[in-house]
């Protein structure tokens, strides 16, 4: 299929997913996201795993031209009749990479949003793992949670991309977005609070691996179903879902109709059913996707971007991951040999426990390489490397100027969305306890978050 004349080619086209949490009036998990997807008018939202979950998903757009302010506009309607249909259930919607007033009794099997499918994935890597979930995260405070399901996953919302690539590009370009993604995310932090304990700055990275992970506690030398990935890319798409296959059992005991080989034979893209079912229960933090839809496209899915803190933050982050991935594309040859992948993935755990504060190992076209450089200079260049990015893939002058000026701002400032959580809640603590604390500063976020103006510019939270 993959090589079939004309398949996913063609101008590229940019698509997004939002995950949102819902909360109350007094900022607590909202379980009602039924209630809130009939009020909904439209298309494209759906119920996620957890009864406080609903997700967005975007009209695709053209990558050439304005697509991020196409995208950023978009997203805010969405946003604004969300809200609106919230409210309606007394609730409000939160954008953030975890839901800072959750704690442990929200994340428990009585979350679960009652649809076939999470019901069917609930039960059948609970019936693998046969023993509870365990999440600990070792950070500045340490979280350690139980769970006897995989709502603790719920606890995650974030921003995925999906970049349609052609076969040919495949490889090069996965290979580039696994490079950017560890340096991006040091800049795009929105995740500090799990459960009322300080994690990591992007604490979804470490509690998702760990929360539905369908190994049992002695069979840990099986590979995880969320990973950052076993190797580079060598020849394209086919080798990543063969090695799902290869790597991970089905969890899922469904069948589709369709006769993949007797499509082809007829001339037809194959719908590819169960392929797809599979491949969607294990969670690469970039991941190829195949789609039968609207002629069938081959596409990137890039997932480590965090939700919020406001539309105009996660336009710019995925600004910087697409035009950072496409800068890198045209110099993977060099880059991959010169950079070992476990040191990309060390790059992205470092940036996903320290944020700004991380040191990264970057290839250099010299020996020795990779070598290390902090996040703050490195993300200096990458900015402008994504404005060249940008620029080779069509993307309008004033486009990427207000794009990436959004990010030159929070990289000056130092203020990611993490940062801010932090700094709020240490502000209101003395005097009024961590969980109070974390309540009132998710008060302000959300004020904050309403109004639309990057997080960079937003004023401490200091007690009233």
């Amino acid at each position: 299929m993959l090589a079939l004349p004309g398949f996913s080619q063609g101008p590229q086209r940019l698509g997004m997913e939002l995950e949102m949490s819902l909360v109350d009036d007094s900022g607590r998990p909202l379980l009602r996201n039924d209630d809130v997807l009939a009020a909904y008018r439209g298309e494209r939202l759906d119920v996620e795993l957890n009864r406080f979950n609903v997700e967005y998903n975007s009209v695709p757009v053209l990558l050439s031209g304005a697509p991020f302010s196409a995208l950023g506009a978009d997203m805010r309607a969405a946003l604004t009749e969300t809200s609106r249909a919230a409210a309606t259930c007394g609730g409000h919607v939160v954008m953030s990479g975890i839901l800072p007033t959750l704690d442990e009794a929200d994340l428990q099997r009585d979350a679960l949003t009652d649809r076939p499918r999470f019901r069917a994935l609930s039960e059948r890597i609970r019936q693998v793992r046969q023993a509870p979930f365990r999440v600990l995260v070792d950070g500045p405070e340490t979280v350690d949670i139980t769970c006897d399901d995989v709502t603790l996953e719920g606890a995650n919302t974030s921003l995925q991309v999906h970049l349609q690539t052609t076969p040919a590009d495949f490889a090069r370009v996965f290979n580039a977005a696994q490079i950017a993604t560890g340096p991006v995310l040091a800049l795009c932090g929105n995740s500090p609070f799990l459960c009322g304990r300080l994690g990591w700055e992007e604490t979804r990275v470490a509690l998702f691996r760990q929360a539905v992970d369908d190994r049992e506690p002695t069979g840990a030398w099986r590979p995880a179903r969320v990973s950052f990935g076993h190797g580079w890319a060598r020849s394209g798409a086919h080798e990543l879902f063969a090695e799902t296959v290869a790597l991970h059992a089905p969890l899922l005991p469904v069948c589709g109709d369709d006769d993949p080989a007797a499509d082809m034979a007829a001339g037809q893209l194959p719908q590819l059913t169960d392929l797809r079912l599979h491949h969607g229960t294990v969670w690469r933090w970039n991941r190829a996707i195949y789609d039968p839809g609207d002629g069938g496209s081959l596409r990137l899915e890039m997932r480590a971007l965090p939700a919020g803190p406001t539309v105009a933050d996660m336009i710019a982050n995925a600004a910087l991951l697409v035009g950072v991935t496409e800068a890198i594309a045209e110099e993977t040859d060099w880059m991959v040999a010169a950079l070992p992948f476990r040191y990309a993935e060390y790059n992205f755990i470092e940036a996903a426990r320290r944020g700004l504060d991380a040191t990264f190992l970057w290839p250099a076209r010299r020996a020795p390489s990779p070598r290390p450089v902090a996040a703050r200079d490195l993300l200096s260049r990458l900015i402008d490397a994504a404005d060249v990015g940008l620029e080779a893939a069509g993307v309008a002058a004033d486009e990427r100027e207000r794009q990436l000026n959004v990010l030159r701002g929070r990289l000056r400032s130092g203020q990611t969305g993490s940062v801010w959580q932090r700094n709020a809640v240490a502000a209101h603590e003395p005097r009024l306890g961590r969980q109070r604390a974390l309540a009132r500063m998710l008060q302000a976020y959300m004020e904050l978050s309403y109004g639309g103006e990057p997080v960079h510019t937003w004023p401490p939270d200091a007690p009233s």
